[in-house]
């Protein structure tokens, strides 16, 4: 645990330490900024690309906190080890991980190759299992230990072409309620971001046409996609310290297009 982890007004997560995966850009990059602004040291963590790990570093150094770039696979355990250990090390200790890091494919049964599914689920849910397991010692150590994942509205709700994408997200949910269990005695707790139609300016104009309307934005009840902010700000709640009576659960962030 880091040396101060007591609320400092508007920086209530003032001397606490993250590791975000997958956050060079979009919703990770945002989650680590809002990290920032809540007052936490954060761990900036890339595959390989070290040039878009750097500048999303520089945003969260100008917030007035520390910041650390790890580098590694996430679906690789010495990889992970490592780069967990690294945070650590540097910054002090580790209180919230956030398993942000996932890859997205687009393929049927007919023709999803085993090594596209092995490769799909290794980085978002053998991962996220890496990742929690590298953590562990460090969010029990912390004495308020979070890990928050972050899943898809799809995977609930169900989606053409996606079927590898899908069985990981839906994996995270069963892999979250099993950390809820275990950890949960000893103060850590696990719940899921689960982000909607989430909307950027660097999306492709296709793409994204294509999304709005698989999600139906006209009849969702927000009547609108969501932001990656949007995203980092319920992350940064499950964070929180007052928020260590919710574990095992799922948060969907997603303009009501899905309400279970």
């Amino acid at each position: 645990m880091t040396a101060d982890t007591t609320p400092h007004g508007d920086r209530p997560l003032a001397g606490r330490v993250a590791l975000v995966t997958g956050s060079s850009r979009r919703i990770g990059r945002q989650i680590v900024l809002a990290l920032a602004d809540a007052g936490a040291d954060v761990a900036v963590h890339a595959r390989s690309n070290r040039e878009e790990a750097d500048k999303t570093a520089e945003l969260v150094r100008a917030k007035g906190v520390r910041c650390v770039v790890v580098l590694g696979d996430v679906a690789v355990p010495g990889d992970v080890e490592r780069l967990v250990g690294e945070v650590a090390e540097t910054l002090g200790g580790l209180d919230i991980l956030v398993n942000n890091a996932s890859v997205r494919g687009k393929s049927t049964i007919e023709t999803t190759s085993y090594e596209d599914w092995r490769r799909i689920l290794g980085i978002t849910l053998d991962g996220a299992f890496l990742c929690a397991k590298a953590a562990r010692p460090y969010l029990v150590k912390s004495g308020s230990g979070r890990i928050i994942s972050i899943g898809g509205a799809s995977a609930h709700m169900g989606t053409p072409n996606h079927m590898h994408v899908m069985a990981a997200k839906m994996g995270l949910v069963g892999l979250t309620k099993a950390l809820a269990h275990d950890l949960g005695p000893q103060g850590v707790t696990a719940n899921i971001v689960s982000p909607g139609l989430i909307e950027d300016e660097a999306d492709d104009p296709g793409k994204a046409a294509f999304r709005r309307t698989l999600y139906q934005v006209d009849k969702m009840p927000a009547r609108r996609g969501g932001r990656p902010e949007e995203i980092a700000a319920a992350v940064v709640a499950l964070a929180l310290p007052s928020f260590g009576y919710v574990t095992g659960q799922t948060i969907h962030v997603n303009g009501g297009v899905y309400m279970p």
